[in-house]
């Protein structure tokens, strides 16, 4: 097995070095909130019981030269489609499909177009609201995308949702590239139709395999059961807020923390981090 490190982040990370004392010196990334420490079975246990994210990172090629990024409840704090759905009166029935499908439950695919077709009549405009009235970045993400690129990475956001909004927070995050679905319309209201072939789990590994980088060279990042495949291809897959069952699968996982936190498991100190 490769050297790895043991990174620690946390509101106040300061206890958790403390704790960890004895296995070395702490490195901060972030003065009393990030730190690495060398790597020990004993300390990994010990920092598990403490308020904090821990990781084991491999040391080698610890910064990555991709990132490819889930857009819904990752990059941005909703989900396009159920808030598309309020604007129709239904989110509550098609946040439940949501939830299904992000918790690996059911099938993406499916869902998908099962939960669009429940919004055949909804007038564009409905489009344009639901970005202007919900969509919100999470905390972190311009940094994420910003530092990274700044030390020679590119940055791909992909998503089951939709081209409207990827293309959109594509352009307010930073993005090189995104890939989405496409709603048909017929000029006036959406037709409850999603142009084929869907994007879906496999085509989010695809994408991730096809950007001319090495696997190993990624850090892929989301919260659903679509994003399993490209998190474990990735030579840094981040579990970020994740549903049970992507926490489990991930190489690495964000539960307190916000997106700088995936700057900090590459070993990125915050007089390194471009904040936009």
């Amino acid at each position: 097995m490769s050297e790895r490190i043991l990174n620690v982040i946390a509101d106040d990370a300061r206890p958790v070095a403390h704790a960890l004392r004895g296995f070395g010196e702490p490195r901060w990334l972030s003065e009393g909130r990030a730190f690495d420490v060398p790597f020990h079975d004993d300390a990994l246990a010990i920092a598990r019981t403490l308020d904090c994210d821990v990781n084991a990172v491999p040391v080698a090629g610890r910064r990555k030269r991709l990132l490819v990024a889930d857009m819904d409840s990752t990059i941005i704090a909703c989900e396009c489609l159920d808030e598309l759905a309020g604007q129709a009166g239904l989110k509550e029935r098609i946040a439940a499909i949501t939830e299904r499908a992000m918790k690996g439950e059911t099938a993406f695919v499916p869902a998908l177009k099962e939960r669009v077709a429940l919004l055949e009549g909804l007038p564009l405009a409905a489009l344009k609201r639901t970005y202007d009235e919900r969509v919100r970045l999470n905390p972190g993400a311009k940094a994420l995308v910003a530092t990274m690129k700044a030390h020679g990475a590119r940055a791909v956001l992909v998503s089951g949702g939709f081209t409207y909004f990827t293309g959109r927070v594509r352009g307010l995050c930073g993005f090189d590239a995104d890939y989405a679905n496409v709603l048909i319309d017929d000029g006036e209201r959406l037709t409850g139709e999603v142009r084929e072939p869907v994007l879906g789990r496999e085509a989010k590994l695809e994408t991730l395999l096809s950007q001319g980088i090495d696997a190993r060279d990624a850090l892929a990042i989301g919260d659903g059961a679509n994003d399993l495949d490209m998190i474990r291809a990735a030579g840094l897959g981040v579990a970020f807020h994740a549903k049970p069952v992507v926490a489990e699968a991930a190489a690495a996982r964000i539960d307190r923390g916000d997106l700088r936190a995936a700057l900090y498991l590459q070993g990125y100190r915050d007089d390194e981090i471009v904040e936009s």
